[in-house]
């Protein structure tokens, strides 16, 4: 998965000659899984708006109803006092019922898989009525040392779920790399859980997007769709997330491979429309690194407010919230449609 090549160097994928080499059933499939994708509203688009702005995690499925998206992703932590992790179980419940009376999925995110943090996002989920959870290790050790962390947290699923009401997923996240984590989930074997693919994490552990997408294929269920930026960074790629569609990454190409997933049925089952313009995430994974490379301590993910005027950026987010989800779409649209036209 490595490569000595920088990013730039690698040559654009072609995705309408990908999709003129598909087979016309293939083709079928790949127009009407793009004129249906499921996508989900998701938090992270509007971080400084839950962190500064008031907005709540109501907010966020009216967001979602208004723009006729499948459901929602939220972390437990998004919307500061009036998060997930701070409501009591009625008002839990009652937040899960007024997603449901939307029409919406709703998928709860954590940012650990440690025994006390994951234990207590699940709870947070079943409360919600929730249908996934996500996780990701934050450890700082050896790489060895994470992934043995990280297969004993996620074998305890089945204690903190006994009834298997949740799917769970992996996410890659800037520091190990896809075959570590498709080891991970070949050695905790739970049936329930697969890998979050995330359009830009996989930069910051110096993999390429379309490879290391290859190599989570089989067990890719959810996504988190972004756009950014690669920077060189002390030899290795650090990310800086930008408006999608005006950055480095192959959006239209990993879309095709993803809708492509599952045969009788969409493997994937839902797409989290991240927009995170304005974070930035350093290099974690390096060409030149010894065997067993160092993790250092990180803290979860956050979006830096700046100095300027805070209502004009808390706008200027959400103008490119609404923004994703209409370039997503008009890309969606695109793809089925050359999809339709090409004849045997």
């Amino acid at each position: 998965m490595v490569t000595d090549l920088p990013w730039n160097a690698m040559p654009l994928p072609d995705w309408r000659e990908r999709v003129a080499a598909l087979s016309a059933p293939c083709r079928v499939r790949l127009a009407a899984r793009a004129r249906s994708a499921p996508l989900f509203a998701h938090a992270y688009a509007f971080h400084l708006n839950m962190r500064f702005g008031g907005m709540t995690p109501l907010d966020l499925a009216e967001f979602a109803a208004a723009q006729l998206l499948s459901g929602v992703k939220i972390h437990v932590e998004d919307g500061e006092a009036a998060s997930l992790a701070r409501m009591p179980d009625d008002a839990l419940r009652a937040f899960g019922e007024a997603v449901a009376q939307r029409g919406l999925d709703l998928h709860v995110e954590t940012s650990t898989t440690e025994a006390a943090g994951l234990s207590d996002a699940v709870r947070i989920a079943l409360a919600v009525g929730a249908t996934s959870l996500r996780c990701y290790p934050r450890y700082e050790g050896r790489v060895s040392e994470i992934i043995d962390w990280t297969i004993a947290d996620l074998r305890r699923l089945a204690t903190f779920d006994p009834e298997g009401r949740l799917r769970y997923t992996l996410e890659q996240h800037e520091d190990l790399k896809s075959e570590e984590l498709t080891g991970i989930l070949l050695a905790v074997d739970n049936p329930r859980l697969g890998l979050l693919f995330d359009f830009g994490n996989m930069i910051n552990a110096y993999e390429l997007p379309l490879p290391a997408l290859a190599a989570q294929a089989p067990h890719i269920v959810d996504v988190h769709v972004k756009d950014c930026l690669i920077q060189a960074d002390r030899g290795g790629w650090g990310h800086l997330a930008c408006l999608s569609g005006e950055g480095h990454l192959p959006l239209a190409a990993m879309f095709v491979e993803l809708l492509l997933l599952g045969d009788d049925r969409p493997q994937v089952l839902a797409f989290g429309l991240e927009e995170e313009e304005g974070y930035f995430a350093p290099a974690l994974r390096f060409p030149s690194e010894a065997p067993d490379p160092f993790i250092p301590a990180r803290t979860a993910s956050f979006t830096p407010i700046g100095s300027g005027d805070l209502q004009a950026r808390l706008r200027q987010e959400t103008a490119a919230a609404n923004r994703q989800v209409e370039t997503v779409r008009t890309l969606l649209r695109a793809i089925a449609t050359e999809a339709e036209r090409i004849e045997e």
